[in-house]
């Protein structure tokens, strides 16, 4: 059961501390204070009457975080695990279960989702964006599959760009430091007042991690040397054309490509199947028609294609192995293409809502993960709604459903209710119960993953097809309280919840079959998971020069599965205690500095991962803004991890302490 005693008293212990501040705030003031959310419900809606917990990462603390890739951003939203695992993949995990491949979460860009079709991952550096094009990223903690559908299992990530009227004229900006960071980003945006447009193009140079790993054990196979060095270039556009007083047109492009190197050298004899070179090209085209109808209607429709391709292939002599010259070709293509249609309506002062549909199809093409050279494909169709009915000042209720037929699993049905109480202006408690489900992705389903000799015979198999999976389901419940303070400049928002997941998918070995060799492994519906546990974060603003934001996450994982390792590793799966701090301070003359303090405890990243330490980071920026001869300047010095060395994803990946530099032109 939820703790619900201890969180009565602790709001009750707030409001009656913030009786003088509530005394002098007008209910039109605190809502004119409160940012406004438009990811939650599809219905744009401050804070505290979102129907669940929400995190919003705004451009200042993007800027002031230091961080250059976006995955890092998520260190910034309770209870989630970041990590960057190899090959220029990142990975994440929220309340645990994470691995290799983020399959639970629906990640957005501007409404376009973007996650992997054939592994459920996110290939955040296959991403043709540059995180000086962010407005905003807006983090649903918890499960919205009423809202976005399958993969909204979790959580919902929705990153909104800036929109070309947001950034006239030109950027240029420059990053150096240790580990062989390099960037370069270069902007443009011009246009009028009907046409606006912007011009992204950057190439992004990284490597991760110390390469000279070593272990008191030798016979872990660990000990080597590691190395990473990638280089990615993209393009992207933006174009928003006012086509009357009320209707506009917003389209997008973006395309990348991919120089990544990646390996080992290490006592196990079989890494020499790990190619180390790997090509990767993406693209996207999105549009976007948004018309309002009247003061009561406004509709939007939306379209979009986007691409995936990797490429990576090497031959591997294990004829002292008894396999002979083995071809390794980790060739893989992804498609997906979607139409949305969504209409937002007021009926009634008190009565509004948004309905809409959707229909997408998704194919997979990888002759090594499939052993064929056909095309996967699937289709699935969509419709949802949302109702917000304002019962009194103090009572808002909210209800909703996602209708969804997914190509593998058939027609299900994700439910959401909420009911926000008002307490007083400034202080709403909110209860809600959901349910959601995620489908298999199509590798989960139907991967036949296979090693085969110069000749095209099949030599081995590490993974062969499922013989059909149960979508995972959760239902979720959850107490929550926001609270602000204007006279403190204080912001507070807190979560109680209790999920429960049954047919988790899990990857085990394949049934001890003459057909299957050693080692081979499949997906199947392994049983039941429990998890529970609160958050808090706060944003504290007390004057213009300082900015202070600060998390804190706790977790209980429990697992009823078939199988005595996931019972093992899933609880450990998410760190227990998890929190984070960033603070920034404005300085005279242009001047300001920044500090950010990162906490997580030990965890087990599931399958490929291994179990990491506790570890303390620390991040340290300098920087300062002025104008000379008409530009505008903006520097900075960057010192990530000022502490110790820590673990990520793998015992073996090393992030040391290092140093960047930063310059940004513009005009």
């Amino acid at each position: 059961m939820l703790h619900v005693v201890p969180m009565a008293l602790l709001l009750g212990g707030l409001l009656a501390g913030s009786g003088r501040a509530m005394a002098q705030v007008t209910e039109s003031d605190f809502l004119d204070e409160l940012p406004v959310v438009l990811s939650v419900s599809r219905l744009s809606q401050p804070v505290h009457e979102a129907p669940a917990a929400v995190t919003i990462i705004d451009h200042e603390m993007i800027r002031t975080s230091g961080f250059r890739d976006i995955p890092e951003l998520l260190r910034l939203v309770p209870g989630f695990s970041v990590a960057y695992t190899r090959k220029n993949t990142w990975t994440a995990g929220y309340h645990g279960l994470g691995d290799a491949y983020s399959r639970r979460f629906q990640v957005l860009v501007d409404g376009r989702s973007i996650y992997s079709p054939h592994y459920g991952a996110v290939y955040w550096t296959d991403l043709p964006l540059a995180i000086d094009d962010i407005e905003r990223i807006e983090v649903v903690r918890g499960p919205n599959a009423a809202i976005y559908g399958a993969n909204a299992f979790v959580a919902v990530i929705n990153i909104i760009t800036k929109t070309a009227a947001q950034v006239p004229g030109a950027l240029v900006s420059l990053q150096a430091g240790e580990q062989d960071m390099r960037g370069l980003t270069v902007r443009h945006g011009g246009g009028d007042a009907d046409l606006r447009y912007r011009l992204t193009a950057s190439v992004q140079q990284r490597d991760r991690f110390e390469q000279d790993v070593t272990f008191k054990s030798v016979a872990s196979g660990d000990n080597g040397r590691y190395f990473e060095a990638t280089q990615t270039y993209f393009v992207n556009g933006r174009l928003d054309r006012q086509l009357a007083p009320d209707s506009d047109l917003m389209a997008q492009f973006g395309v990348s490509s991919g120089d990544w190197r990646a390996g080992r050298q290490a006592a196990n004899p079989l890494a020499v199947l790990e190619p180390t070179e790997q090509d990767s090209r993406a693209f996207y085209l999105q549009l976007a028609y948004h018309k309002v109808e009247s003061p009561q209607r406004e509709w939007r429709v939306q379209a979009y294609h986007a691409q995936n391709r990797f490429d990576a292939d090497t031959q591997a002599d294990l004829t002292g192995l008894g396999a002979g010259l083995v071809t390794v070709d980790q060739y893989l293509m992804q498609t997906r293409s979607n139409l949305e249609v969504q209409v937002n309506e007021q009926w009634t002062p008190h009565l509004r809502g948004v309905w809409g549909g959707e229909v997408r199809q998704e194919t997979v093409k990888s002759p090594q993960n499939y052993n064929s050279g056909k095309t996967v494909r699937g289709e699935l169709a969509r419709a949802f709604g949302n109702l917000e009915w304002r019962l009194n000042e103090h009572v808002l209720l909210q209800g909703g459903a996602m209708l969804e037929h997914h190509f593998y699993t058939g027609a299900d049905v994700s439910p959401r209710a909420a009911v926000n109480f008002t307490l007083a202006p400034g202080h709403v408690i909110r209860l809600g119960v959901s349910r959601a489900y995620r489908s298999p992705t199509f590798f989960e389903e139907e991967g036949n993953q296979v090693f085969v000799l110069q000749s095209g015979a099949v030599v081995d198999s590490e993974t062969v097809p499922s013989e059909g999976l149960e979508p995972e389901r959760v239902v979720s419940r959850e107490i929550g309280y926001v609270g602000n303070w204007r006279a403190l400049h204080l912001e507070l928002d807190m979560r109680l919840y209790r999920d429960r997941i049954t047919d988790f998918i899990g990857q085990i070995r394949a049934p001890d079959e003459a057909t299957y060799k050693p080692k081979v492994f499949t997906f199947d519906n392994i049983g039941t998971i429990d998890s529970q546990g609160g958050e808090i974060q706060l944003r504290w603003r007390p004057t213009q020069l300082l900015d202070v934001s600060a998390h804190f996450a706790r977790v209980f994982l429990r697992a009823d599965t078939s199988r005595e390792n996931y019972n093992e590793d899933i609880p450990q799966s998410a760190p227990r205690n998890n929190w984070g701090m960033l603070a920034s301070y404005r300085l005279a003359s242009g001047w300001e500095t920044s500090l950010g303090v990162w906490r997580t405890d030990a965890m087990k990243w599931l399958t490929e991962g291994d179990l990491t330490e506790a570890y303390t980071r620390v991040d340290l920026r300098l920087a300062r803004r002025w104008k000379w001869q008409g530009y505008d300047l903006d520097a900075a010095l960057v010192g990530q991890n000022l502490g110790n060395d820590y673990q990520e994803f793998r015992d073996t990946n090393v992030f040391s302490r290092r140093v960047y530099g930063s310059l940004s032109v513009a005009w």
